[in-house]
């Protein structure tokens, strides 16, 4: 298994946002966690990439155990992250942020550069032009191009299709089935639970920090239960526009119980 979380808990301050959750990734999967704000996925990814600490349990990366390994040295072993909210470098071009992606890499990176540009084509048209002035669906780009700069054998996907237009949301999906196609596990974090379940290999539900179910996304995506919960509204029909969104912060908050029934 390329990627376990074994029985951790997360908290922040007294509230415990994740409690006992137990997930696998296997070498050239695509696995998506769905969710209600505020169950946890976020959470999941930051625990994963190092950025939060756990309370308990352990995170297994490539047969290592990593749980007290620094994020840097997460980044060199082989896991990528396109965070929430894209978290571009606004005052350096496209060429720049993707050069950041690749810090801990050393020699000729013009291969690496060509296989952005040639994921997103609009990229390789504005490479020089500053990520700060760029849309939202662009800087969605330039945040996942960033992390694949790094070489990851799992790439870490939060909300990439959060505020996109429909068009856009369809080519962001493409790209990271491509990207798969091309040998990079994926972890996928998504609100728009119906895109996802239809990409994804396997899927998990989490709910105020539980995993409810576990199943490949095929069956979730004709599970009752799943679809009055989470394709239908916000989740299966996200918002028609193109702007950089205020980033959500993952909080408690009750979510339709799957656990019962």
């Amino acid at each position: 298994m390329l990627l376990e979380l074994r029985d951790i808990s997360v908290h922040y301050g007294k509230i415990e946002a994740l409690k006992g959750i137990s997930v696998e990734v296997a070498e050239g999967e695509i696995v998506t966690l769905i969710g209600a704000n505020g169950a946890g996925k976020s959470t999941t990814l930051k625990t994963i990439s190092g950025l939060r600490p756990l309370s308990r349990g352990s995170v297994w990366f490539d047969g290592q155990d990593i749980s007290r390994m620094a994020g840097h040295k997460r980044v060199v072993a082989g896991i990528g992250q396109s965070p929430e909210g894209r978290g571009v470098f606004p005052g350096m071009t496209v060429r720049e942020n993707l050069m950041m992606g690749a810090y801990t890499r050393k020699g000729d990176l013009t291969k690496d550069m060509d296989e952005v540009f040639g994921l997103f084509e609009r990229l390789s048209e504005r490479r020089d032009q500053m990520a700060g002035t760029m849309s939202g669906g662009e800087q969605q780009m330039v945040a996942i191009g960033r992390a694949l700069m790094a070489r990851p054998k799992v790439l870490l996907l939060d909300e990439p299709s959060m505020g996109l237009a429909p068009m856009l949301v369809q080519q962001i999906f493409s790209i990271i089935e491509e990207i798969n196609r091309r040998g990079t596990t994926v972890l996928l974090v998504e609100q728009n639970a119906q895109q996802a379940l239809k990409l994804a290999h396997r899927a998990y539900v989490l709910e105020t920090g539980r995993i409810v179910k576990s199943a490949p996304a095929s069956d979730l995506l004709d599970d009752p239960e799943v679809r009055a919960a989470y394709l239908g509204g916000d989740l299966g029909d996200p918002e028609p526009q193109d702007v950089p969104p205020d980033e959500p912060q993952d909080r408690p908050e009750t979510g339709p119980d799957l656990s019962k029934g």
